[in-house]
């Protein structure tokens, strides 16, 4: 090669070396939102003894997806047109491909930075949405069965919908708005954690009733990397150090802080307590509402939509969740996924369609008239048949996932009682925490199956679990496993963990 030609690769006349240094940054601020991110969230929210399989979950994911992503799925969801709704599939991995322009072919659009950028941050927006899915499946899904799930239900549900949306795919081509992943990310995890809780089945019944956070000031933590990491998730999605990137931050940060204080407000308002947990649940469904709209709104529409984000999901988890027979007796969705992203991710494509203005939509590169306030009511019809393709395929793919596991692959879903009773120990051979002093190492004394065996004596015994009364309101949002009362004195309370 000629010098010319060096110069060439090194300092290419098509880079922005500002987009480029944006681009790379915002995606790490994602990637720091899965690990370690969610995976200290979920740690510090489950109980202690489901600590490490709650983490193992989302660091799993986070590997698989990225091995994925580059051997096939990445060009599903952002490469050659194959179908309306798919790309066709194929390796990134060939140093011609990654130093050269980031395109969407399908979309007929080019970045000024390399492909390679392009798919690590497509990348981690992909591997979040499975960290995401692994909350609804805590403290019960077989480890195995997961391992084969990811890489499933990213090739066959996930990418579809990036493709079909932000890929050049037919709802692209539609002109629905989708701006960070409302849709994408949001509703699809909703929806699956939704469908996949159902399909693995419950938790055991005393980790229903008492599932208390071993550590609160963990999950807060892992709750402000989350915060401060969407400032990469919004802002990097103008694939351009842009003013429209600025105001995505801005508007993401005001939605999340009205949303939470809206959320900590209706906890006052019907349990007379501010509750820490009910305020990572309304920062999360401001987060997540505002996804959809970050760059097309104007800071007043964020300020509204963190009001319904505040309001709706918290009904959704707080009455629905608990009074409706399909939450309590069929749906065990373990942290409440289906409300913090199903229903605030479909919550803020609709609004998207109602706020979006016409200066944030030019700004952003597309050319939809803005939303209902500009006069284009047809994007909220617009948004409603986005919305109702991501749930409807989810539904059919993420059964279709489950299915094949569970019947093809001959691997169970759920774990057996035994290791749910023990949890971590009896999955991973490890524990969390080991303050005792008969412990060497991370390997207890007592064998797992002298403790289950225990456990299952007293369990048949009924020596020490005569069932407990489930508890109500606050007490379940925060996980609070303190008793509201006792039938008999003489009953006992099973300890797990």
């Amino acid at each position: 090669m000629s010098a010319a030609e060096f110069a060439a690769l090194e300092t290419p006349a098509w880079l922005d070396t500002g987009d480029q240094a944006w681009q790379l940054t915002a995606a790490s601020l994602v990637a720091l939102q899965s690990i370690p991110g969610l995976c200290v969230l979920y740690a510090g929210l489950v109980k202690k003894k489901w600590a490490i399989n709650s983490m193992f979950m989302a660091f799993y994911a986070f590997a698989a997806v990225l091995i994925s992503w580059v051997i096939w799925a990445y060009k599903i969801g952002f490469g050659q047109y194959m179908l309306p709704f798919a790309g066709r599939p194929g390796p990134v991995l060939a140093m011609s491909d990654l130093m050269g322009q980031s395109s969407l072919p399908s979309a007929g659009v080019s970045q000024n930075f390399p492909l390679a950028t392009m798919v690590y941050f497509q990348f981690v927006f992909a591997a979040i949405t499975l960290v995401l899915v692994a909350g609804a499946y805590l403290a019960r899904m077989n480890f195995l069965a997961w391992m084969i799930f990811v890489p499933l239900w990213l090739t066959f549900s996930y990418c579809p919908g990036a493709y079909s949306l932000w890929g050049g795919g037919f709802l692209y081509k539609l002109g629905v708005m989708d701006y960070s992943g409302g849709y994408v990310i949001h509703l699809s995890s909703g929806t699956a954690g939704f469908v996949g809780a159902w399909w693995i089945g419950p938790r055991l019944k005393q980790d229903r009733e008492n599932f208390q956070p071993n550590n609160i000031l963990l999950m807060m933590v892992g709750a402000g990397i989350l915060w401060v990491g969407w400032n990469g998730f919004n802002g990097g999605d103008p694939y351009a150090a842009s003013p429209e990137a600025g105001v995505a931050v801005l508007n993401t940060n005001i939605c999340t802080a009205f949303s939470m204080l809206t959320w900590t407000g209706m906890d006052i308002i019907f349990y007379k307590k501010p509750s820490i947990i009910g305020a990572i649940n309304g920062m999360i469904t401001g987060l997540v509402g505002i996804t959809p709209a970050a760059g097309f709104v104007a800071g007043w529409g964020a300020i509204i939509i963190g009001f319904c984000t505040g309001t709706i999901p918290w009904l959704s988890m707080n009455i629905a969740g608990k009074r409706w027979r399909l939450f309590t007796h069929h749906v065990d969705d373990t942290l409440g996924i289906t409300h913090t992203h199903m229903v605030a991710g479909a919550l803020g494509g609709f609004l998207t369609g109602l706020f979006s203005t016409v200066e944030g939509a030019y700004g952003f590169g597309i050319t939809n008239h803005g939303g209902a306030i500009a006069g284009n009511g047809k994007q909220v019809w617009l948004q409603i048949v986005g919305a109702l393709f991501i749930i409807g395929w989810n539904v059919v793919w993420t059964s279709a996932v489950m299915c094949f596991i569970k019947y093809v692959c001959r691997v169970p879903l759920r774990m057996t009682e035994e290791q749910m009773l023990i949890g971590d120990d009896a999955i991973h051979g490890e524990e969390a925490y080991c303050f005792s002093d008969d412990v060497d190492g991370l390997v207890p004394t007592q064998s797992v199956e002298a403790r289950v065996a225990l456990k299952l004596d007293h369990m048949h015994a009924k020596s020490d679990y005569k069932g407990q009364t489930i508890l109500t309101g606050q007490d379940l949002e925060s996980g609070n496993g303190s008793s509201l009362g006792h039938a008999n004195q003489g009953e006992q309370e099973i300890k797990l963990d």
